[in-house]
């Protein structure tokens, strides 16, 4: 009960993004094409003799969807596509076609900076006394999230009431919980759904390593560009920040790999980022899905994929140290599905320039997930045996010219793990 209780709590609802040319509004993903398209119009307004449309980019809808359509795009033009397009996806994005003018900008409401609260606490077993609070902030507003959303509801999760001297300070971590439930006072004091609790708040990021090989020492720029459903994470050495979701490495290239960064003035084997995805499109079911993906054991999952990094191209030691950075993330658990995407699917999310052509594009992003014994009978059919059959040349688009010393070549390593 307290396990399907912690997996409510946790639930995201899925969020529509809606484009009309330069400006972009979130909100929450109707169920009909009759409802998305009145959400368009209301927000668009346009006059009754504009022509008027939508369409979902493919990179942005679910495999399924993006295999019945030829072009760059599904237009939606009833409820038939709108079901497609929205098949399997967390979040949608529509583009909305039409020759009226943007509408004005709202503007926005002003931010809760103070607002009041109750915590519940157990003294001793049965004896529960609340604590009305104030709480504050200096500059985030309470009320809404990031992608504007109202915040609204009880908030579950662990408080750390501080005491140093006169000072006292509170630190909560949690969530919110689902509204108009029940919650018995077993359930909200379980110190152990509480501890998987912290856990699960920790965002999804995918961990990105990027290596120039280049024939003679070079100059050059690379730029990453994020997509709006993607955020920038750490980076080391720390990016020139360019633009929203958009950054710039400024480096001297030498033969034997080493990467002089001037910025920061250091000297590397490689570029590290992250990018963490939007939480509402992270559907672990979603990501990784006998469909798309393969699963199978700990234990013969990490000599499989060093055989696959091989096929790659990749060389002893570059493929060693992938899989020994990630060994704890791998090793926590008992049985793994995972996939690589391909890619467009890639590009889509992250895109990479540098100002060198030509330029040979090696990119293996790397997605998995425990399972559990369970789990791992939904996946029969795609195991190892057929891991092993796919052809993952084709699937990361590898070109013979990646072994190439002659060129100017990139190879990204990025992980991601979903939960």
């Amino acid at each position: 009960m307290r396990e399907k209780a912690a997996q409510m709590a946790i639930a995201r609802q899925r969020l529509l993004t809606l484009v009309f040319e330069d400006m972009e509004t979130i909100r929450m993903l109707p169920n009909s094409f009759v409802e998305l398209e009145a959400v368009a119009r209301d927000w668009v307004k346009p006059p009754p003799d504009v022509a008027f449309g939508l369409r979902v980019p493919v990179e942005f809808a679910s495999l399924h969807a993006a295999r019945l359509v030829s072009g760059p795009y599904i237009y939606l033009t009833g409820e038939d596509s709108y079901q497609i397009a929205v098949m399997g996806v967390q979040g949608l994005r529509v583009e909305i076609v039409s020759d009226t003018q943007p509408p004005p900008e709202e503007p926005p409401p002003p931010p809760v900076l103070e607002m009041d609260a109750t915590f519940n606490l157990e003294l001793t077993p049965g004896q529960n006394v609340a604590l009305d609070v104030t709480v504050n902030s200096d500059e985030l507003d309470m009320s809404r999230m990031e992608d504007g959303t109202t915040v609204d509801g009880m908030f579950w999760g662990k408080l750390d009431i501080i005491h140093k001297g006169d000072t006292h300070q509170m630190e909560f971590t949690g969530t919110r919980l689902p509204p108009d439930q029940e919650y018995s006072p077993e359930f909200m004091f379980d110190s152990r759904v509480i501890t998987k609790l912290a856990v699960a708040t920790k965002p999804t990021t995918a961990k990105c390593n990027l290596t120039i090989l280049s024939p003679a020492m070079q100059y050059c720029d690379v730029l990453l560009s994020f997509s709006p459903l993607w955020k920038l994470g750490v980076t080391w050495p720390i990016a020139e920040n360019i633009g929203e979701n958009k950054i710039k490495y400024f480096l001297r290239v030498h033969p034997g790999g080493a990467l002089e960064h001037f910025e920061s003035e250091m000297v590397t084997t490689a570029l590290y980022y992250e990018a963490v995805p939007d939480p509402g499109m992270v559907d672990p079911n979603d990501y990784i899905a006998p469909r798309n993906g393969f699963a199978m054991s700990f234990r013969d999952f990490i000599p499989h994929l060093m055989n696959v990094m091989d096929q790659l191209g990749m060389s002893l030691h570059a493929r060693t140290a992938f899989v020994n950075n990630n060994m704890s993330a791998f090793s926590a658990h008992k049985n793994i599905a995972y996939r690589f995407l391909s890619p467009t699917k890639i590009a889509a999310a992250i895109d990479i320039t540098v100002t060198t052509d030509p330029c040979v594009f090696t990119r293996l992003f790397l997605i998995f997930r425990g399972l559990n014994d369970e789990e791992v009978g939904i996946f029969a059919g795609a195991g190892e045996k057929e891991a092993n059959a796919a052809n993952w040349r084709e699937i990361v688009g590898w070109s013979e010219d990646s072994k190439d010393p002659t060129m100017f070549r990139v190879l990204e390593t990025s992980v991601l793990e979903v939960t």
